[in-house]
């Protein structure tokens, strides 16, 4: 396949490292030293350029793309891209954008601007979040085979009652498969023998009962977030309030400017809107922010919004989640106290990175900025899994998979070494980057 990516920022850059061991990839940037940086390190065509002139394209191959991914910092100008790229192309094409106006027109006339798939960042971010409220400790949540099968990344707590235990001892819920352990730069597939260390991240597979029951095995001392407190009424505050209060939740909302605040409280009916700073102690003290289960920080600032959560926890909220603009502040953040960074630009790549390889997988999970993967599958006649025990047919894949959920006719299947999958079956499968590409055509 060949790939067009207009933007060499670092959502431009993630995808390119992403596709390019398996794909043929052109990067387009009017900045000369990105192209250059991407070039030296990735085995990418480099162009200078503007991605919008048709010129440019045509100099980075886009007659022959199957895919045209625009994926600068501005909106305007990817889908300009997209628009452009069509008039020669009939590549399919994929435009970022922040704003989700771009995306409610979108959404009303498929093709619409010349875009055939489009990821808007502000959206996709509240959606991360508003998974992570949904699920206690989780740093990381996913679903696949139609929400049957939860995928959730936790790192276990030095006081967690699982500390120190084998997975064979930890291993008590029917429905649970422990996919991975990520130990530092290191991915343990786990036996049952592997012993849980305070700091591991383990990536469970199963139910969404058993994954819920687990995260709170993990840490019983923290329970899921009713009382819900959202710090900034930006684009990415909007969105995860109101996907919180269509929930069922009656969140707060901190916002400090006097007509945004206006605005939102007109917007969110099911949210409480504060007009305040979300920095002022005595007002945090007075809305009683020790009570608080989560308060999220989604200022359009990281700095702020480093402050935010740990002026919130200080004062004794929970848990903490931020939103960090810049990628490379995200383990800083966590090592400080914030809970779980959420970095729109990362969310973004992933999803477009998702994206391109689902014409071979139903869905995708990406771990740890492409670590690993969680595949579904459908399996078909010709997968080595078809009409075979799972004990046999693992022979035949390559090491560091793992077969972590079955579905069949909707309903889940516990994956034993005796479970005979058949053709039609969705699976969901652990796989770590190395192994991805001979995983991918063995499944």
């Amino acid at each position: 396949m060949y790939v067009v990516i207009v933007g060499a920022g670092q959502v431009g850059a993630s995808i390119a490292e992403s596709l390019a061991d398996s794909h043929d990839v052109a990067v387009v940037d009017i900045d000369d030293d990105r192209v250059e940086e991407l070039v030296y390190d990735v085995d990418v065509l480099g162009v200078e350029g503007d991605g919008a002139d048709l010129e440019t394209l045509a100099e980075a191959g886009v007659e022959k793309a199957d895919i045209v991914i625009a994926s600068t910092d501005d909106d305007e100008t990817n889908i300009v891209t997209c628009g452009t790229a069509m008039t020669t192309t009939d590549a399919f094409t994929i435009s970022r954008v922040k704003s989700a106006k771009f995306l409610r027109t979108w959404q009303q006339s498929a093709g619409a601007f010349g875009v055939d798939h489009m990821v808007a960042t502000n959206l996709l971010t509240a959606e991360t979040i508003a998974r992570v409220v949904g699920l206690p400790a989780a740093q990381d949540v996913e679903t696949f085979a139609d929400g049957v099968v939860q995928m959730a990344e936790f790192e276990i707590p030095e006081s967690s009652p699982v500390a120190d235990q084998t997975v064979r001892e930890a291993d008590r819920y029917e429905s649970l498969t422990f996919a991975a352990v990520l130990r530092g730069d290191e991915v343990v597939i786990p036996r049952g023998e592997t012993v849980l260390q305070p700091g591991d991240e383990v990536v469970v597979i199963g139910s969404k009962e058993s994954v819920h029951t687990f995260s709170h095995a993990i840490s019983p001392d923290v329970d899921g977030a009713r009382n819900v407190l959202v710090v900034g009424g930006s684009d990415i505050g909007y969105h995860t309030a109101r996907l919180l209060q269509d929930r069922g939740l009656k969140p707060r909302l901190i916002e400090r400017d006097h007509e945004r605040a206006r605005e939102l409280a007109e917007d969110l009916r099911g949210t409480t809107v504060l007009e305040s700073d979300a920095t002022d102690r005595e007002f945090l003290e007075r809305e009683h922010v020790a009570d608080v289960d989560m308060v999220i920080a989604a200022l359009d600032n990281d700095e702020k919004n480093l402050l935010a959560s740990l002026l919130a926890k200080r004062l004794g909220a929970n848990r903490a989640v931020a939103v960090v603009d810049s990628g490379e502040y995200v383990p800083l953040f966590e090592a400080v106290g914030v809970d779980v960074a959420v970095n729109p630009r990362e969310a973004t790549a992933e999803e477009i990175t998702r994206f391109t390889r689902e014409h071979q997988a139903e869905n995708v999970a990406i771990i740890e900025s492409d670590r690993a993967e969680v595949l579904e599958i459908e399996v078909d006649d010709e997968s080595v899994l078809a009409g075979r025990p799972i004990r046999e047919a693992v022979a035949d894949l390559p090491d560091r998979v793992v077969i972590g959920a079955i579905t069949r006719g909707g309903e889940l299947v516990i994956p034993r070494g005796d479970t005979v999958v058949e053709p039609g079956d969705h699976v969901v499968v652990f796989v770590e980057s190395e192994s991805l590409e001979a995983a991918s055509a063995a499944l």
